[in-house]
Formats: structure tokens, C-alpha cells, sequence
């Protein structure tokens, strides 16, 4: 297969070196708004960097046989639009854009041109993950009754990076959110978030916040609690724990986790504490672009597509309202549905 690649930044160019190796891809093409870092990249990974337009065009060296949108995600909408129209099979990074109007939008273009588009939640092909869905959907837990997701990054991203991410509901919780409707198979149906900007004064600045909350009821009145952070010292720390009438079950809980425990037999700090999401979830991305790689061979059926991400979206567009106005909000006000 001939795959493209547009955005070489850390993310595309980490996606970049996973592709170059994949024994079903024969050529490599990468892209990017800034030539140099392409050029970059190509020299990195052994591909060939063509200008954006190339991709759609076929200058040079062909159209590819698929695209993966790594871009800033204020290009990811146009891109997907454009990929849906040269009818290439494209998988794109999350967000689809930072609000429901850009969303909608796009997944227009998508279905009018009954093209494919996965979106990139890595976390469902997390092996943790997947075991805690086996494990509700098998009843094992018994009734569901109570869920915590936990995202904390060990340190805050660049101060120019805030006003475009979307904030830290849309950039960051969204894929707790994600995550706890595909692994309880359950709506939410309602939200209450809250954050604190006491941190940094550039989230301050940004109108951002650096820590925020939120209690979500789900349609069957488990109650699910998610929580994030930009400044957790002790290192990138992913979970997630469900509890039910006969067990319980916990993500993200091994060796690397920065969690060290207060009791005097429990377990101190890890040696080697997980730094960041490319390092935790290397597995899982590796294992996301392959299903994408055969979603779009049709081997296999879109895992995660444009609709999932609207669903996530619209619970941060929640949350998001919710900690504005301090009241709770039902899904039914956010549009989209």
C-alpha cells in the first residue's frame, strides 16, 4: 500500500515512523504546512515528502491508497473534507475540530461521499481497556455502579499551544469520555464538570483550566467520575476503575504507575514512572493504525468512526457549559444528538 501522512509533528511523525515499518506498506509519503519539517521526517522514516496538495492531486508520485490527517487540528476538517472527496479512506487524529458546527461538517462530506474516516481514540486498543469491556459486557463486575477515569499529564503543554487545543475537556478529557461510553456500552446522559485555573496563570490567560472535574450520570444510573490534569508532577498517569455489585476491576494499574502508596507495607514510587501518552500507549497506536491499514483494505470494519468522535464531543461541549454556568446540563440541550 502507498500511504500518506499530512502533519509531521510529534504525534504524525511518531504515526510517520509506525507506518514506515508496517510489512503492508510499500511507500511512505509525508506532508506537511512547514516543508522542512517534512523533509525531516521523510529523511527520519524513509519516506518521501510531497507538498499538501500532492496528496489529492497524485503529483509526483500517485495518489496514495490511504491518508492519515496528523495536522494541526484547525486543518483536520478541511482535510477530512478533502479526503472525502478524493475518495481516499482516511484516518485523522482527534479532534475533528473544536466545535459541533466544524464536526457536523465534516462527517457531511464524509457520508455524502460515503467515505471512510477513523478517528484516532488509541485507547480502544489499549489491552487494559479492551479486558475491562470484555469484563462488563461478560457481567463479571455484576451491576455496574460506579466508574473513574483519571488522565494527569506530568507537566503543562507549551503556553501557545492552550488557545488552540480547545480546552482541557475538549483536548484532553474527550478521550476519557470516549473510553467510558466503549467500554460500558452506556450513554451519558447527563453531566456536571467543574475546573480550577490556580495553576500556571497561562491557562488564566488562555481562558483555559488546568484541572477540571465532572460527575457523569449514565443512562442506566451508573455514576461515572472523570478527572484531569496539566500538572502532575509524578509522571502521565491514565486509569480507569469500575466498580460493581461482585468486583472490581482497575486500568492502567502496573509497575510504571505514578502512584506511591501511604501505607507502610503498600508500594513506594515506581523506578521507572510512565513520562508521557506516546510511551504508555505505543502499543495501542501501533495497533490503531493496523486496524486502519485493514479497515481500509476492507478487512475489517471502522472501529472507531466519525460518529464516536461526535459523541465525545458533545459530552466535552457539556462539560464545558456546565462549568461556565455551574448547573448541570442534560445531553438533550447539546445539539448533535
Amino acid at each position: 500500500m502507498r500511504i500518506g501522512l499530512i502533519g509531521t509533528g510529534r504525534i504524525g511523525t511518531f504515526h510517520a515512523e509506525v507506518l514506515s515499518r508496517h510489512p503492508a506498506v510499500d511507500s511512505l509519503l509525508v506532508a506537511d504546512a512547514d516543508p522542512e519539517r517534512a523533509a525531516v521526517a521523510a529523511t527520519r522514516t524513509g519516506a518521501s515528502a510531497v507538498p499538501v496538495d500532492a496528496m489529492f492531486t497524485g503529483e509526483g508520485h500517485g495518489l496514495p491508497d490511504a491518508l492519515a490527517i496528523c495536522s494541526a487540528t484547525a486543518a483536520h476538517a478541511p482535510l477530512i473534507a478533502r479526503a472525502a472527496r478524493a475518495g481516499l479512506p482516511a484516518f485523522c487524529e482527534k479532534p475533528i475540530a473544536l466545535d459541533l458546527p466544524g464536526t457536523l461538517g465534516a462527517l457531511a462530506e464524509v457520508e455524502a461521499a460515503g467515505s471512510i474516516l477513523q478517528l484516532g481514540f488509541m485507547r480502544r486498543f489499549d489491552a487494559g481497556y479492551a479486558e475491562a469491556r470484555a469484563a462488563v459486557r461478560e457481567g463479571r463486575l455484576g451491576r455496574l455502579h460506579t466508574v473513574r477515569a483519571v488522565t494527569s499529564d506530568p507537566a503543562p503543554p507549551p503556553a501557545d499551544y492552550l488557545p488552540l487545543s480547545g480546552g482541557l475537556y475538549r483536548d484532553c478529557l474527550v478521550h476519557d469520555f470516549d473510553i467510558l461510553r466503549w467500554v460500558t456500552g452506556r450513554e451519558v446522559s447527563e453531566v456536571y464538570a467543574t475546573g480550577s485555573d490556580a495553576g500556571p496563570a497561562m491557562f488564566r490567560e488562555a481562558g483555559d483550566v488546568d484541572t477540571a472535574a465532572a460527575l457523569l450520570t449514565l443512562d442506566d444510573g451508573t455514576l461515572a467520575t472523570a478527572t484531569a490534569t496539566r500538572c502532575n508532577g509524578a509522571g502521565y498517569d491514565v486509569r480507569m476503575e469500575l466498580a460493581g455489585e461482585l468486583d472490581q476491576l482497575a486500568v492502567g494499574l502496573d509497575d510504571r504507575t505514578p502512584l506511591t502508596s501511604a501505607e507502610p507495607e503498600g508500594p513506594g514510587a515506581p523506578p521507572k514512572p510512565w513520562p508521557g501518552f506516546l510511551e504508555r500507549f505505543a502499543p495501542a497506536y501501533e495497533a490503531e493504525l493496523d486496524a486502519f491499514l485493514r479497515v481500509a483494505r476492507g478487512e475489517l470494519a471502522n472501529p472507531c468512526d466519525g460518529r464516536e468522535a461526535l459523541h465525545a464531543l458533545r459530552i466535552a461541549e457539556a462539560c464545558e457549559i456546565s462549568r461556565r454556568e455551574r448547573r448541570p446540563v442534560a445531553m438533550e440541550e447539546i445539539p448533535g444528538g
